[in-house]
């Protein structure tokens, strides 16, 4: 009340811009949020620990899931690399749903709690279910003690616990980013530049909060302690939610804007009704509302755009709407620009997230099929055995590596050769370079599969370590996967945030979660396409249980092949993009540049 108080007596602060946020956030009791108070980096690296945290705690379980499934549960290569892929992806499938309840009815900041509370609750019985029931006999589990055979109970529990760790992992991510970003005012100069460096750290915090499990927890799990990771899984992830509701008072909010399915429906059924309209050639006549009466409860209008004008019917007003404009507009029949406008920000920013689901079929191959690979070289020195899961370090120390060169290095020097000011390359841009990348880590990848043949034992009972190359000859593909999201997917998060509407952050989020969703279930697909047709005529296939008889190779330059292509679409894709235009924000010459490929 403070704010509203100040605004009435003294509209001189709103010139000062110090007192409140101008992006319309409010506080814990619904009040306009105070800048000095709440929010910034305060909030932002109390997110920015959570976020560490639970990733600590989720890559406990997903970075060796694919070894518990062929050591303890006793899967063969391919099915437990499809039975990763499809958990993983389905993971992000349930972003879908947090971002559905955050930005329609719940908010991000209660979605976050609630996802985070289902985590604790997976993760305590999925140690339960494996101390007591899955490690039988005890210390089976290490490569050398075969488990035992488990009822069908056992299996059951085993899999609702993973499975309600994807769904309280899944539900909390999306979210998480977005209301991170929450915490800094685009609006503000200064804070707009400390959301986009927010968004770097994110993606930071994420991968340094999975190193300790890729090496620390890797190490125990791959000896055979299984249940003592997933217990100290749990315990990160306890200590991420109670860190995370103690900044409850010191956070930043927006209020949930309703059911965005009704608006784009409402946008589709109007245009429909009135598809025989003839339309006039400018978008200046089009009904639009004021601030007091919009519908959306959107802080910013979307002004209108060219492209899909066939939408632009549900906003013409006709002689019979013209007379009821004075009483209660029909939703059904007349909806304003900007409503039309969220529906044709949607349906611009599908082909982009459509194109990156390829890049996800090689990101996901680092949990799977990589570890398989590095699991049939030679992972030990001296007496020292390297876990092959442990390998995705690399990927992380590239990660770290290539943010700060991106934004200490790259960034500055691209601004000053454009002369952008300080924007460097665009998103857009960012994500076609990933995609390049991309088909390196996948050319590495085949190369050191030819090269770990040559020096495989062929016939072996249990081949693991059963080639004599070092499993350090896998540095580089994973240094290339590294290298590739930093461009791809922190371009991908600051992209899908900035171009989707304002009641729409979570869902913008989510897209870039399921495209690595859809990319474990393509990845799975392909997996399965592959072993049938290259074991027609009794052949091993590319990916047999012995890979030293397979040729995995030809499997990694096929998915260099496709990525290939795929770049060739993103670039004509990108070239056909708009970008979304707020008012008050947007300049048509300064964002067409931005997101020139």
């Amino acid at each position: 009340m403070a704010c509203f108080k100040a605004w009435k007596e003294d509209l001189e602060l709103k010139e000062e811009g110090a007192v409140c946020t101008l992006d319309g956030t409010v506080d814990w009791h619904g009040h306009p949020a105070i800048k000095t108070k709440l929010g910034r980096w305060v909030a932002g690296i109390i997110i920015l620990l959570n976020q560490g945290l639970i990733t600590l705690a989720f890559f406990g379980v997903g970075v060796n899931l694919v070894l518990f499934l062929t050591r303890v549960l006793q899967q063969d290569n391919a099915s437990a690399a499809n039975n990763v892929s499809k958990w993983t992806g389905t993971v992000y499938i349930f972003s879908l749903i947090g971002a559905f309840l955050s930005d329609s009815y719940w908010g991000r900041f209660k979605t976050c709690a609630i996802f985070q509370g289902i985590f604790v609750v997976g993760l305590v019985l999925l140690a339960l279910s494996t101390n007591l029931f899955l490690l039988r006999p005890k210390g089976c589990g290490d490569g050398e003690i075969p488990c035992g055979t488990h009822s069908k109970m056992d299996i059951t529990l085993f899999y609702l616990a993973i499975y309600l760790v994807a769904l309280g992992y899944g539900g909390y991510q999306p979210n998480i980013a977005t209301f991170g970003a929450d915490q800094f005012d685009e609006e503000d100069h200064k804070e707009g530049k400390s959301k986009v460096a927010f968004f770097s750290y994110f993606y930071l915090a994420l991968n340094l909060g999975s190193l300790f499990s890729n090496t620390i927890l890797g190490y125990f799990e791959d000896g055979g302690m299984w249940a003592l990771g997933f217990w100290v899984s749990a315990a990160s992830a306890f200590f991420a939610l109670v860190l995370f509701l103690v900044g409850t008072l010191r956070y930043r909010h927006f209020k949930p804007t309703g059911n965005p399915w009704a608006r784009f429906c409402q946008v589709v059924v109007a245009a429909s009704k009135k598809w025989h309209v003839e339309m006039p050639p400018s978008g200046k006549e089009l009904y639009d509302e004021d601030g007091k009466e919009s519908s959306t409860n959107s802080n910013r209008k979307i002004l209108h755009t060219d492209g899909f004008k066939f939408l632009d019917r549900a906003a013409h007003i006709s002689s019979k709407e013209l007379e009821e404009k004075e009483g209660k507009r029909n939703p059904w029949r007349l909806c304003p620009v900007t409503q039309v406008e969220e529906v044709k920000c949607v349906l611009r920013l599908l082909p982009i997230w459509l194109c990156t689901i390829i890049y996800s079929v090689v990101f996901t191959q680092m949990a799977s099929l990589f570890v398989e690979q590095g699991a049939a070289m030679k992972t030990t020195i001296s007496n020292f055995r390297i876990p092959a899961a442990s390998m995705s370090s690399f990927d992380i120390l590239s990660v770290a590596i290539f943010i700060f060169l991106n934004r200490r290095v790259l960034t500055p020097v691209v601004a000053r050769l454009t002369k952008s000011g300080s924007k460097g390359l665009s998103e857009l841009q960012r994500m076609g370079v990933g995609l390049v990348i991309a088909v390196l880590a996948m050319v590495a990848a085949g190369i050191v599969e030819c090269y770990r043949l040559k020096y495989a034992v062929k016939e072996c009972a249990n081949c693991e370590g059963s080639s004599s190359l070092s499993i350090f000859w896998q540095v580089p593909q994973y240094a290339f996967i590294g290298a590739s999201e930093v461009f791809m997917y922190v371009g991908q998060l600051e992209f899908f945030n900035a171009q989707s509407p304002d009641g729409l952050k979570s869902f913008g989020s989510a897209l870039c979660m399921m495209s690595i969703s859809l990319g474990n279930y393509v990845s799975s697909l392909l997996v399965s396409m592959v072993m049938k047709i290259s074991t027609d005529n009794n052949m091993p296939g590319w990916i047999p249980g012995n890979l030293n008889k397979g040729h995995l190779d030809r499997f990694f330059f096929l998915l260099a092949a496709l990525t290939t292509v795929d770049l060739g679409v993103y670039i004509v894709c990108a070239r056909w993009y708009k970008c979304i235009k707020l008012e008050g924000k947007c300049e048509d010459e300064k964002e067409g540049e931005n997101l020139k490929v």
